[in-house]
């Protein structure tokens, strides 16, 4: 057998994938947070969950925390990424129905992330720029409310407020598609948008 013959006849080394590491890792966080909780999850349990070895999550996240709050912002990307792609003309309810209509297709298929992002537990655990991020993200959300208001479709009073009570009913409907109770065709999902807008909206004289 030649020294090549002898070479080619090793077992071939796994070539390095560090983009489907770390979306491994961060699928098995996902899962884990969302049914363990984050104080229930343990670093050796994301790397069973992920197929690696646990020192391979420093290669990519300095902590659980860092881990976290990288999901958090990912996630709050996606959801601020539709209020950037607002077609012009939509008036402010089109725009919001336009809007719970992406979140909820997001929820139905990749319901963790969407249970993850809107969970009332976390707010002990962001940092500083996980919180900004959700800042910038409640500020893109109360201009779209705000230009409503300005074009007499929303009622008077605080655009804070209006944001808070529209997003808190939305939520509901993301938490139960993400939970597969309400389908995307499912009818109170509809009938609770309906009324977030009802909620918020400038009554008609």
């Amino acid at each position: 057998m030649t020294h090549h013959d002898r070479v080619s006849g090793l077992p071939k080394r796994r070539k390095r994938d560090p983009k489907g590491t770390r979306d491994r890792l961060v699928r098995a966080a996902l899962e884990l947070f969302t049914t363990r909780g984050y104080h229930g999850s343990t670093t050796p349990q994301i790397a069973a969950r992920a197929g690696i070895a646990e020192g391979t999550i420093y290669r990519h996240f300095e902590s659980k925390s860092h881990l976290l709050n990288e999901i958090y912002r990912a996630g709050i990307r996606l959801l601020a990424a539709t209020l950037r792609q607002e077609p012009a003309g939509l008036s402010c309810q089109g725009r919001l129905r336009r809007l719970a209509s992406e979140w909820r297709v997001l929820a139905s298929q990749n319901p963790p992330l969407v249970k993850f992002i809107f969970s009332t537990d976390l707010e002990q655990l962001l940092d500083h720029k996980s919180r900004d991020a959700r800042r910038s993200f409640r500020f893109e959300l109360e201009k779209v409310i705000a230009a409503g208001k300005s074009a007499g479709e929303v009622r008077a009073g605080s655009v804070e407020l209006w944001t808070e009570l529209w997003l808190r009913l939305i939520t509901l409907v993301l938490e139960r598609t993400a939970t597969d109770d309400w389908p995307l065709d499912h009818p109170a999902a509809d009938q609770v948008l309906d009324g977030a807008w009802e909620a918020i909206r400038r009554p008609l004289r």
